[in-house]
């Protein structure tokens, strides 16, 4: 078996539709590396179309497999697409639901690639598609135990070199491009939202029992995937998309008189309770070589209560500017 010779696939639909027209996700898996490429596409894509982005995503990187694993979508049985994987001597073999004799370790890998990428999505709201190559990113170069190290490592046989250490935290954190800001600050949740996923397979796992699971009736409207549900919401979160991961989701066992009024919560259209600064608490000066830059410490209003962080002055007075208004004492 050598790199990207044998390949699994699958497709995670019913995502909120981006600016661009796409609302799925193409996951495709090298079995032995357990490097993936996440490719945004149209669930309406017909076959042909899938056949281009296939051959120009996968087949001009890596080469044509020798096998591909998928379950039995229509678009994986269809006519066109066994005869060109027939023309270029691929062996398609079709799972049964995730079936472990097909290959257990690379199902639980898609199946925490769903979980993790349904995840970034409600992060990342509507423009998703523009943050995929960040998922990609994070997820590559991310510890796979099962392979004893990373997927970058393991196809290219060396670590990746990046132009920051995502993982520390240091420095960096306040200075330098905003870009290089932005971009921290999102591989930092993309890499939060794939950790919980894997704590939450290893815990269905060892526990031997069946991911949380609801039935159309349970106030869901439809199943979609294996770890997400469509809800019916009430008119004053019309704005929202009604598909929600299953970690987002908890059984109600309470009396409806005992619900909390919507007019109580306040949430983003992205369902993120909403946290906002409260007060300046303190000011100092961070000094870095040369550079002298003011840091303020801000108390926050969130869910779990008060909480402080250190941000730059510059950048909490540009979106807060109430903040920084003092009454001169007469």
């Amino acid at each position: 078996m050598w790199k990207w010779e044998n390949i699994s696939m699958d497709f995670i639909t019913k995502l909120p539709r981006t600016a661009n027209g796409k609302d799925s996700i193409w996951v495709i898996v090298d079995r032995l590396t357990k490097s993936a490429h996440f490719l945004p596409i149209r669930e309406t894509y017909p076959v042909r179309k899938l056949a281009r982005i296939y051959i120009d995503e996968i087949v001009s990187r890596h080469g044509i497999p020798l096998s591909i694993i998928s379950d039995r979508d229509a678009r994986f049985t269809a006519r066109f697409w066994e005869s060109l994987h027939e023309a270029f001597g691929t062996r398609l073999d079709l799972s049964t639901a995730y079936h472990p004799q097909t290959d257990g370790q690379t199902e639980r890998t898609i199946q925490t690639l769903e979980d993790m990428l349904r995840a970034c999505v409600i992060n990342f709201g509507g423009n998703w598609d523009s943050h995929l190559p960040l998922v990609e990113f994070s997820y590559n170069n991310s510890y796979h135990a099962s392979i004893g190290m990373a997927p970058f490592e393991a196809l290219y046989g060396r670590k990746c070199r990046s132009p920051i250490c995502w993982t520390e935290v240091g420095e960096s954190q306040i200075t330098g491009p905003e870009i290089i800001l932005e971009t921290t600050d999102k591989i930092r949740q993309i890499c939060d939202n794939l950790l919980a996923a894997r704590s939450r397979q290893k815990s269905y796992a060892d526990k031997r029992r069946k991911p949380l699971e609801f039935e159309v009736g349970d106030m869901i409207l439809e199943r979609i995937g294996k770890v997400a549900y469509k809800l019916e919401l009430p008119p004053e979160l019309s704005n929202v998309h009604p598909t929600f991961h299953v970690s987002n989701l908890r059984k109600c066992l309470a009396d409806q008189d005992l619900q909390v009024p919507l007019d109580d919560i306040r949430v983003d259209d992205t369902m993120h309770f909403v946290e906002k600064p409260v007060e300046i608490m303190d000011r100092e000066v961070k000094k870095l070589k040369r550079s002298r830059i003011p840091i303020v410490k801000v108390r926050w209003e969130s869910k779990r209560g008060p909480e402080f962080t250190w941000e730059r002055k510059d950048q909490m007075k540009l979106k807060y500017p109430h903040l920084f208004t003092t009454v001169t004492p007469s």
